[in-house]
């Protein structure tokens, strides 16, 4: 009881340094925007809210400017058992890539991050300036 009250408390603490320090989102062109958002609408990301491997996992799509749907995957909810059905464990973060009718489910946060910063990162930003 004290362990899940302590661990509930943390989390809700990261949760809240998070929104406090969150990165600013990487400017892009309207039309590179327009093709990462395309890129990125078969993409969704199942997690936990207070997951630490969730958290940073956000902070990357936030910071790289993906509109990447987020799916709970709390007790209860049918995202949960979704990623159980379609994924086949229970297991977050999760980003659930849909191509060419394919799906492919990556499990891993530091997968998923490296993934998407060799796929989007290296677009180049506007300048502030402009």
């Amino acid at each position: 009881m004290l362990l899940k009250i302590l661990r509930e408390s943390l989390g809700q603490l990261i949760v809240i340094i998070n929104f406090i320090t969150l990165p600013r989102k990487v400017k892009r062109e309207v039309e590179i925007q327009k093709n990462v958002n395309e890129q990125a609408k078969n993409m969704s990301l199942y997690q936990f809210k207070r997951c630490p491997f969730c958290i940073r996992t956000r902070r990357n799509i936030h910071k790289l400017n993906l509109p990447i749907e987020y799916r709970d995957a709390s007790k209860g909810s049918a995202y949960r058992e979704e990623l159980k059905k379609e994924g086949g464990q229970i297991k977050v973060p999760c980003l659930r890539i849909e191509k060419n009718g394919q799906i492919q489910w990556m499990y891993e946060s530091t997968e998923i991050i490296a993934f998407l910063n060799e796929r989007f990162g290296d677009e180049r930003p506007v300048s502030e300036n402009l």
